[in-house]
């Protein structure tokens, strides 16, 4: 398995950037541990695909290096960057057998035929084909031909890292569910240091450990899904992470009293807040509480999702949303109130700390 260093890379897919805005990846400089399952998550467009290719070899970066292990990598093929690459869309050998398309890439390396059955074998298990190992690929439906270069990814115990390109567009909701359990099964018994990109947000949360946010192209935040949910850096990682995302209410702060319009709160610190930055109070609908008391709502909607209630609202002239427990009261005259704990404090949409 591979440490995977990213320095200040950048990429423009025109010729001669000259401002951030020509620039698809706007600089990233992190380093990924070895062994480690990051998720990249973002919407489409925000950079996840460019430097998934970037790090495989598939593409050149404009500016910066990447280093596996501490080898400086950057200019060399993909075929020699000892990783494996499963695409959105499956790539395989329609003429050969479930098992041969398997262990081609054993036999490539000239892996002693017992070892190859053996990985086949097991990985053949763990997709669901051994029935069909030695039916022709060319017969079988979308979601079976993924999961056979899924596996072919998965097969090799010998690669630097395994990266993931949205591998389970194709794939039926439950099996969704099943390979990802399996996959992080795989990850926790052979340590394989996995790079998984996917706009699903339920994906990203169940196979990472660290998820990697992307936006606009950059990474604005790298954290576990508890930090993500409890303390988003970005207020775009508050909207996109959870469901209902983040409220975010524009706010004027003045020392540890945050002005709502309808309402203020008062914060246990003081936001150190840049002269002029635009300021905004960011609360999960988990930490938003409905009662008789507090500031006034309007609600507009409630939606029942069984163990719970979305309350849709209306306060300050923003849409706010609540969520209620199933046997939660909704008032005739509804008020709320915020857990002083939960609330964020953005400045220029990044989250600010403060003092006392």
């Amino acid at each position: 398995m591979a440490r995977i260093t990213l320095e200040h890379l950048r990429h423009a897919y025109g010729p001669n950037p000259k401002s951030p805005a020509d620039y698809s990846l706007k600089e990233v400089h992190h380093e990924w541990n070895d062994g480690g399952a990051y998720a990249l998550l973002g919407p489409s467009g925000c950079g996840k695909t460019t430097l998934l290719n970037i790090i495989s070899g598939l593409l050149q970066p404009s500016e910066g290096k990447i280093l596996f292990d501490g080898k400086d990598v950057t200019n060399l093929p993909t075929q020699e960057r000892n990783i494996a690459q499963v695409f959105q869309f499956p790539v395989i050998y329609d003429t050969m057998t479930v098992y041969d398309n398997l262990a081609f890439p054993l036999r490539n390396r000239k892996v002693p035929e017992t070892e190859v059955d053996r990985r086949v074998t097991e990985i053949l298990d763990m997709i669901g084909l051994a029935d069909r190992a030695s039916k022709k690929a060319r017969g079988l439906t979308a979601d079976q031909k993924q999961k056979i270069s899924l596996g072919r990814g998965l097969v090799r115990s010998d690669v630097s890292a395994i990266l993931f390109d949205e591998p389970l567009t194709v794939i039926d909701p439950h099996m969704k569910w099943v390979l990802r359990s399996q996959l992080k099964r795989l990850h926790k018994q052979f340590g394989f240091t996995m790079v998984y990109v996917t706009h699903d947000q339920t994906e990203a949360l169940t196979f990472a450990d660290k998820v990697v946010v992307m936006y606009d192209g950059e990474i604005v935040q790298i954290g576990t899904p508890a930090e993500l949910f409890e303390k988003p850096k970005h207020t775009f990682v508050g909207y996109f992470i959870g469901s209902p995302g983040m409220n975010v209410l524009p706010a004027k702060i003045d020392g540890s009293t945050v002005d709502l319009g309808d309402g203020s709160v008062t914060l246990g610190f003081a936001p150190k807040i840049t002269a002029g930055a635009k300021t905004e109070l960011g609360i999960r609908p988990e930490f938003v509480r409905l009662g008789r008391e507090g500031m006034p709502v309007s609600i507009s909607k409630v939606e029942d999702i069984g163990r719970q209630k979305i309350v849709r609202a209306s306060f300050a002239g923003r849409p706010l949303a609540i969520v209620v427990h199933e046997d939660g009261e909704i008032p005739a005259e509804p008020k709320i109130t915020f857990d002083s704990a939960a609330i964020n404090i953005y400045a220029n949409s990044w989250r600010v700390g403060g003092e006392g």
